[in-house]
């Protein structure tokens, strides 16, 4: 099992296989040593776990909740098209937006449920930088929508 495989299953944490996109994109582009990620929400098995707009239907806590489930999606995306998460060598970057209520002024707080995980299963390598962006709208009603950028090892 390989180092980060053997982490993930330490965290009890069991990567999704990816669905199909909702619309016409790919969910990952690798361009010469980094991967870009589309967006992704926090669905399991097809199913929004949350919907809605934070600081009026979602507490910080529920967001970020949805934000690590956001990341779990990710790495299970990452783990389709690489085939081995140990091919990474650095989080380069985090592109976060948050669905939120008029005056809701908290995204870093709800994010950091996916930049917590990322610590958690890489170490180190998992600091990374960052934005996290507030939104009125989000496609689907979903709380947080990310995309990353890492950094594979040299071959």
């Amino acid at each position: 099992m390989s180092k980060i495989a053997q982490r993930l299953n330490d965290l009890g944490i069991e990567l999704p296989v990816p669905g199909a996109p909702a619309a016409m994109y790919i969910p990952a582009v690798t361009v010469n040593n980094l991967v870009y990620t589309s967006g992704n929400d926090c669905r399991i098995q097809g199913k929004l776990m949350y919907e809605g707009k934070l600081g009026k239907d979602l507490t910080i806590e529920q967001g970020q909740q949805a934000a690590r489930q956001t990341m779990i999606n990710l790495l299970g995306v990452l783990q389709a098209h690489l085939g081995d998460l140990d091919r990474i060598e650095k989080i380069v970057k985090l592109l976060a937006f948050v669905n939120s209520a008029e005056g809701f002024a908290d995204q870093p707080y709800v994010i950091n449920g996916a930049s917590q995980l990322l610590e958690e299963v890489f170490g180190e390598a998992g600091k990374h930088a960052r934005s996290a962006i507030g939104t009125s709208e989000l496609p689907f009603n979903t709380p947080v929508e990310i995309e990353m950028i890492v950094q594979l090892k040299s071959v």
